[in-house]
């Protein structure tokens, strides 16, 4: 019995651990493809309630000083809906 509850235990630690993480493209344009990148990242917590930072693709394109745009994804992350991550990815000259 005793074994059950421990292997019980390390099954709800590890399924509340576990997370999902998915990116997806949401603009591109006849830009060439440059070298450069640039991220922004926001982070909410208890689902969408709270967000601690500006996830925008002007902030992305400022923080890798991109001037032409050339692709736009978006990185999502999740820990159980809990804790919710948007990255937003620009490339770009």
């Amino acid at each position: 019995m005793k074994n059950l509850k421990t292997l019980f235990a390390s099954f709800a630690i590890v399924a509340m651990m576990s997370s999902c993480s998915l990116t997806l493209p949401v603009a591109a344009t006849s830009n060439p493809v440059g070298n450069k990148v640039g991220t922004a990242t926001a982070t909410g917590f208890l689902g969408i309630l709270f967000f601690d930072a500006d996830a925008s693709i002007r902030t992305a394109a400022k923080n890798g000083g991109i001037t032409k745009i050339s692709t736009v994804d978006i990185k999502q992350g999740n820990v159980l809906n809990l804790i919710v991550t948007y990255e937003t990815i620009v490339t770009g000259e």
